[in-house]
């Protein structure tokens, strides 16, 4: 088959070196005309309109919104979303680091040393605490597992019904929130999303509760959080995703003193691991099949 790699941020000699043993029999360049198969991310203006006769659209990464924003993408062509489970790994990581900074209460200690003030904080258990996760796919799924292995307790919200063992799931937003004391937005960006962390939602969040966001930007609206955080119904927020990147030097959040700000840098796609999950699809497709994660395109993600 024909595969052309087209990204203007992935780098292809990162990727192809990995990809091509896995495919010797195939013509893999950035160079392709007609191909069979696109492996895509950020691509270059002027590529999407020439894959209208491609059997499959592959993403380097799990979040799709801007490919599904741009007109000139084929909608007659399966998309696919990059489930890479070093990924999957990572943001698990995050998101428990910053779960345990707001559980252990690290970040006001950190406030503390910068005031030269010693002051033990009380200590609590995590099955004192409820974790909320938005949005149950892979990424959530597996980080509310390991928040499960860790002791606290964990409700989920999603869209579509869903089954985790230990997890309390729900699919009306307000009743995942009210048990809440930290919510975790793993969310993908679709119309219905947008702003989904507002005035109203986070007045829902029980008091001295945190928010962490490595989902995207314009899931929360960005007052409402600082004025969340102002009157202390919300003691911290952890951010690694914002409505601009990078975030503009003015940006509030970066000086306030309760918001903890990372580069969008919550999970990286992880090349080691994410070109078998390439392969397999491609696999898939030489072989007639659907390939896995494919995009709805009605629903967004």
């Amino acid at each position: 088959m024909k595969i052309l790699f087209s990204s203007r941020i992935e780098p292809a000699e990162r990727w192809l070196p990995l990809l091509k043993p896995l495919l010797p029999d195939d013509s893999l360049s950035t160079e392709v005309e007609d191909p069979d198969v696109a492996i895509v991310a950020s691509p270059p203006p002027g590529t999407l309109e020439k894959l209208k006769d491609a059997k499959l659209i592959q993403s380097l990464w799990m979040g799709v919104e801007a490919l599904l924003a741009d007109p000139a993408l084929p909608r007659n062509v399966p998309l696919a979303r990059l489930v890479d489970p070093g990924m999957v790994a990572a943001m698990t990581e995050t998101v428990l680091a910053h779960t345990l900074d707001w559980h252990r209460r690290l970040y006001r200690y950190r406030a503390q040393q910068r005031e030269l003030k010693w002051h033990r904080f009380r200590q609590y258990m995590a099955s004192d605490h409820t974790v909320g996760v938005l949005g149950l796919g892979a990424l959530g799924t597996a980080a509310a597992e390991k928040l499960l292995g860790l002791g606290f307790n964990v409700v989920g919200w999603s869209r579509r019904p869903k089954q985790i063992p230990g997890v309390i799931c729900f699919t009306e937003l307000n009743e995942a929130l009210e048990r809440s004391d930290v919510v975790v937005c793993l969310l993908p960006l679709t119309p219905q999303t947008r702003g989904v962390l507002n005035r109203e939602s986070m007045a829902r969040i029980r008091k001295g509760g945190g928010i962490v966001n490595c989902a995207r930007g314009p899931h929360i609206v960005r007052d409402d959080l600082l004025a969340a955080l102002d009157s202390g119904h919300l003691a911290h927020a952890w951010l690694d995703v914002f409505d601009k990147e990078p975030l503009p030097a003015e940006d509030p959040l970066w000086r306030h003193p309760r918001v903890s700000i990372t580069p969008h840098a919550a999970a990286l796609t992880e090349p080691r691991t994410a070109v078998q999950e390439i392969v397999k699809n491609i696999e898939r497709v030489r072989a007639g099949q659907r390939a896995r994660n494919v995009v709805d395109y009605a629903a967004g993600y």
